[in-house]
């Protein structure tokens, strides 16, 4: 069965067949929905908290 992952920067649902896996050295694996997700928070160290368009701003909001 195909799961439906979540983005690691913004919480939106990620569709199979979509969205971009990236792998640490460490081993952890990040999904991200988009590039905006994905330079905001490993280029660019945002906190997904203070940006009005993230789950994590409007209080883990499911």
């Amino acid at each position: 069965m195909v799961s439906i992952r979540q983005c690691s920067f913004c919480g939106k649902e990620i569709m199979p067949g979509t969205g971009l896996m990236y792998v640490r050295n460490d081993g952890s694996i990040l999904w991200f929905c988009s590039n905006k997700c994905k330079k905001s928070m490993l280029k660019l160290h945002r906190d997904p908290k203070k940006l009005k368009w993230t789950k994590a701003y409007m209080g883990g909001a499911k």
